[in-house]
């Protein structure tokens, strides 16, 4: 989606009151007397805490304690009993606290996973959904590996659809347009990072910044949630610009699908991420602009979630 910063990691840094932190981890299960904080007991207490905070409560208190700690999840498990030090509770506690007022956890990491690759992020970009692995997978099996090709990501924020695409297909030439510079820092902070330079990046919004070129491909995950839609309010701590841009949730993609035809070579690909209720909507602004081959496919969750065309 079309949101941005620097690459470095989102220091811990207390977003409440000492007084509110204190108070984040005594919902959980009160300490019986003579136990000892530990690694397990930790993660019991926070887990209680972030119950109805959050769709996974259990993996988001163990990614923040494993930051902490600087171990990985199992790592957590074989070391649960090992006692945990008043500063280390301290800095759990603020993470918790942010936690509990919505923060998304790779905002409070500055990481997150996305196919396979490390990303940094930061609250001037989305955070990386799984689902938007589909539109990777779909791009990777209509690019050939031996071919060269020329691939569009429109709306790249951390760069994550660019830089799979450009992971696994070393001879595409990739290129990736934000409206946003600080989404744009981000993406050329994770293209250093991964070692993954051959990918060209442009301010502008959607193909101003490639006004006169032509791609054998066009991706986009742009914003396209209703400007009513009460699921903003859970998303209140990402960008609004790369989440929602007009009533509908259908502005973005129009404009994508009304400008795409300039800017590809004939029977070339357009693969758009949207809605789940949005697919038909999309493969309707594809026909009227004359593309073929249109078809939608399934997340991993089995809704609609991205749809594809060629240009005729």
């Amino acid at each position: 989606m079309d949101s941005a910063a620097s690459s470095l990691k989102i220091p811990i840094t207390p977003s409440v009151s000492p007084s509110t932190a204190g108070a984040a981890l005594t919902a959980g299960a009160p300490l019986t007397a003579g136990q000892r904080m530990t690694v397990a007991v930790t993660l019991q207490r926070a887990t209680q805490t972030l119950s109805g905070h959050g769709d996974s409560p259990r993996l988001d208190a163990e990614i923040l304690l494993g930051r902490i700690l600087g171990l990985s999840r199992p790592a957590l498990i074989v070391r649960g009993a090992d006692p945990v030090s008043a500063e280390t509770q301290r800095a759990y506690d603020e993470l918790i606290a942010r936690r509990m007022q919505g923060a998304p956890v790779a905002y409070l990491t500055g990481t997150r996973e996305f196919w396979s690759l490390e990303l940094d992020v930061t609250p001037d970009v989305l955070v990386p959904r799984p689902e938007t692995e589909v539109l990777v997978e779909l791009a990777l099996r209509l690019l050939p590996q031996e071919v060269p090709r020329s691939v569009l990501d429109l709306g790249t924020g951390s760069g994550a659809i660019a830089l799979a695409i450009a992971s696994e297909r070393p001879l595409v030439c990739m290129t990736g347009v934000d409206v946003s510079e600080r989404a744009l820092a981000v993406a050329m902070a994770n293209s250093r990072k991964l070692g993954l330079m051959q990918i060209r990046w442009y301010a502008g919004s959607w193909f101003d910044a490639v006004r006169d070129r032509r791609f054998d491909m066009i991706v986009s995950n742009p914003p396209y949630v209703a400007s009513n839609d009460p699921a903003l309010e859970r998303l209140a701590a990402e960008p609004a610009i790369a989440l929602c841009c007009g009533p509908t949730g259908l502005e973005a993609l129009d404009s994508i699908v009304g400008g795409a035809a300039e800017h590809l070579n004939p029977g070339g690909w357009l693969l758009l991420e949207h809605g789940n209720t949005q697919a038909d909507d999309v493969a309707r602004l594809l026909e009227c602009r004359g593309f073929g081959h249109i078809r939608s496919h399934a997340d991993y969750s089995g809704n609609a979630r991205v749809t594809v065309g060629a240009i005729q």
